[in-house]
């Protein structure tokens, strides 16, 4: 699997900011909100569901990893998808890190993977804990 994800109860918009504030708490900013909704709206009329995409960046972790590979910029930031379901509910997913990353093939990029998902996986515990 390339991501992991919880449902997090609240209006879409309320997940947003609880996603984003908990994404503070381990050190990520967003970096990128893309509103995947109103963009195809717009684009090409189609009609859906919220679902936004939130491009998350830990800075210092970043850094250590471009330091590693000035390549991987095409792999960052992580993305956290928010998206409404057809029963109402909110899912939150993130990309995994190791998954994505792994594609460096390069073990001194595997630690920092490993960390972010670390880093990931407090974020959805965190939000699953309400």
């Amino acid at each position: 699997m390339y991501g992991f994800h919880t449902t997090v109860a609240g209006s879409f918009d309320e997940v947003i900011n609880k996603t984003t504030e908990a994404l503070k708490t381990e050190g990520f900013g967003v970096l990128t909100t893309i509103d995947v909704k109103a963009t195809l709206k717009a684009k090409i009329d189609v009609d859906r569901r919220p679902y936004t995409i939130l491009g998350a960046c830990n800075p210092v972790l970043a850094n250590q990893a471009i330091n590693a590979e000035p390549d991987i910029g095409l792999l960052l930031p992580c993305n956290v998808l928010v998206r409404e379901e057809e029963d109402d509910s909110i899912t939150v997913a993130f990309m995994d890190p190791l998954a994505v990353l792994g594609l460096v093939e390069r073990e001194d990029v595997k630690p920092l993977a490993a960390e972010v998902r670390s880093k990931l996986e407090r974020v959805r515990d965190s939000l699953t804990a309400g």
